[in-house]
């Protein structure tokens, strides 16, 4: 391989199924950016050593998945606000400074709502579900925009209350609460499933009442057929989408952060789409 070539990557474990690679190829193709993207399994007690190792082979910067972005977060020597705020880091920039840490989630999720469903957050309610690491890295890019309502349920209450807390100065007059998910009451424009309930086809347990009219409910998980919440919420009138779109989102958000120029998204999630 050419050593001009800026290297990247994805750490996880398990990592197989990671479809980072097939995106950013894509991006840089595009953008006519030189680098390489590959996946990289990380032994669960070896992440640290797994990026320092990468870093010595002259990498550039890395995406983290699942189960080291608390290590990530720990391991990084700066953090962006939304990864302070998010408490967690999926992306990592290699600096002369250090290790950065970064949080793309949270922006990947209100780019597809606001941009590629076409939903605008400002002004409306919005319900989170899941008060968990998914849940924590996009209540600030969803405070940013302003909505008039941001409610967050999940099972156990005193877990959302200390989002509401810790969130409660960033909110700019949006009406920020917590509940226990028999709690919730009201209609909801925009309801996003935080919850890892779909990996186990089980639903949050939640009134079909939260659905306004015409709601947009989205999973962040995804797959070929529709998720057992994306059916729910479609019986109940709601417009279902899932997590395809947040994940393309995302790794176009660290493409802009590693490389200064932000990819076209469209055609990508199209053919990701296709592929499942």
């Amino acid at each position: 391989m050419d050593r001009t070539v800026d290297k990247y990557c994805v750490f996880g474990n398990p990592i197989a199924h990671s479809k980072s690679p097939d995106i950013h190829a894509a991006y840089a193709a595009q953008t006519g950016q030189a680098l390489s993207y590959d996946k990289r399994l990380a032994p669960l007690d070896g992440f640290a050593a797994a990026v320092r190792d990468f870093i010595a082979e002259g990498g550039k910067g890395a995406n983290v998945t699942v189960p080291f972005k608390l290590e990530a977060h720990k391991l990084a020597r700066a953090l962006t606000m939304r990864a302070q705020a998010a408490g967690a880091v999926n992306t990592l920039l290699f600096t002369d400074e250090g290790i950065v840490g970064d949080n793309t989630d949270g922006a990947g999720l209100v780019t597809d709502i606001v941009v590629n469903a076409g939903v605008p957050v400002t002004g409306k309610r919005v319900l989170l579900l899941g008060a968990g690491g998914a849940a924590r890295g996009v209540v600030l890019p969803l405070l940013e925009h302003n909505p008039a309502q941001l409610t967050i349920a999940n099972r156990t209450v005193a877990t959302a209350e200390a989002l509401v807390a810790q969130f409660a100065a960033l909110s700019s007059g949006a009406a920020l609460s917590a509940r226990g998910y028999a709690g919730v009451q009201g209609q909801y424009d925009i309801v996003v499933n935080a919850t890892s309930a779909s990996l186990s086809a089980d639903l949050p347990p939640v009134p079909p009442s939260v659905f306004a009219p015409g709601a947009l409910a989205l999973d962040m998980m995804y797959g070929k057929e529709p998720t057992v919440f994306m059916r729910f919420a479609a019986e109940h009138g709601a417009i279902a989408r899932d997590g395809l779109g947040m994940l393309v989102e995302q790794a176009a958000e660290a493409f802009l952060a590693w490389r200064g120029v932000r990819p076209h998204t469209t055609e990508v999630l199209a053919r990701l789409r296709a592929t499942l």
